[in-house]
């Protein structure tokens, strides 16, 4: 599944992330851990924001300048209407070029859906757009081997890819960055996030 199509699938659930309906207290520890080794609070990216902004509003408590990127339409449309006062784009990160560098990039719950084939190159492309001493968190699948798969839990059809707990670790440390943080945050089930800085 491209990710143009993975947006309009998204585009038809956005109802699951309203205040009522979404815990906002998803992933916010772990990215007060993440910040808990920022050196400098200059922008920061989320990538698939989403429309909740509850990250974005912890990184602007934090001092931060933060953005937002998702390849949801409406969710995009939702988040501009909560927040006018941050950037956002609507783009696929797959093939949108960041012009910008930043002290902090997340990507939580978001990258996991892009094909299989295109995670070594988005994750370089974002560990690239990071400042010296930047931070980035990412969730992802903490599988064994590289694979990938997809299920309807949500509603329409969602496809899901990971290069393994080894793999991206590997990306990391090939583009300059070294681990601070890796967790499987709801064992048994395979979410894992990991939180590296860049360092060369």
């Amino acid at each position: 599944m491209n990710p143009s199509k993975t947006g309009k699938n998204y585009d038809t659930i956005t109802d699951l992330w309203s205040d009522d309906r979404f815990n906002m207290k998803n992933g916010i520890d772990q990215h007060k851990r993440a910040i808990s080794f920022v050196k400098s609070t200059g922008k920061a990216l989320d990538v698939g924001c989403g429309r909740t902004g509850r990250i974005m509003d912890l990184l602007a408590k934090e001092g931060f300048k933060p953005e937002g990127l998702d390849v949801s339409e409406k969710m995009i449309a939702l988040a501009r209407s909560r927040n006018p006062e941050w950037n956002f784009y609507h783009e696929d990160i797959c093939s949108y070029q960041l012009s910008e560098k930043y002290d902090f990039i997340t990507a939580w719950d978001s990258i996991w859906h892009i094909p299989l084939d295109e995670q070594v190159s988005v994750i370089s492309k974002l560990i690239s757009a990071l400042n010296l001493d930047g931070i980035m968190i990412f969730s992802f699948g903490g599988v064994n081997e590289p694979g990938d798969h997809s299920d309807d839990t949500m509603g329409p059809m969602m496809y899901y890819s990971s290069i393994g707990t080894n793999g991206f670790i590997q990306v990391f440390l090939d583009n300059g960055c070294t681990i601070k943080h890796l967790e499987f945050d709801q064992y048994p089930e395979l979410h894992t996030y990991i939180v590296a800085q860049k360092i060369a």
